[in-house]
């Protein structure tokens, strides 16, 4: 099974844990990362914050901030998507986005929600820098590793 499935799968468990008791908020905690699912009330008031690489899945924050391939300068940092999942520039669809080009960031700025089996992942930079280009439009779907945001760094 590749880890793509055995990330699915795991997070569908942790799901089916909340639903079958009843839980609204779980947070999960090892050396290789944290995670914390929060039950959406309608719209995404509250996103679930996600931290470190999920089972199977060898990626830290060095990784999810690599430098960017050709075509851009050498000096660049590329924000991938940490999860399969729906991309979303903003909190809600009337919200303004988390960020637009030329809007500097943090290591801890919320930069897009990704989506994945109904809960809702809060997305932070783990970078200093100013957005220099965001790669995927609002309601796109993104894979694990995909570029999503060209930073220069700070």
């Amino acid at each position: 099974m590749d880890d793509d499935k055995k990330t699915r799968k795991w997070l569908s468990e942790l799901i089916e844990l909340m639903k079958a008791n009843d839980l609204v908020e779980l947070e999960v905690e090892d050396e290789g990362g944290r995670i914390r699912l929060r039950k959406a009330e309608g719209r995404i008031e509250r996103p679930v914050v996600y931290s470190g690489p999920l089972p199977g899945q060898a990626a830290g924050p060095a990784e999810q901030a690599a430098p960017v391939a050709a075509g851009h300068r050498e000096n660049m940092i590329t924000i991938k998507s940490p999860m399969v999942g729906t991309f979303y520039r903003a909190p809600s669809p009337d919200a303004d986005p988390f960020v637009e080009p030329n809007d500097a960031i943090e290591d801890e700025s919320v930069i897009c929600i990704i989506e994945a089996m109904k809960v809702y992942n809060e997305i932070k930079a783990e970078c200093k820098g100013v957005v220099k280009d965001i790669l995927v439009a609002n309601g796109e779907p993104v894979e694990y590793g995909q570029p999503l945001f060209i930073v220069e760094p700070a």
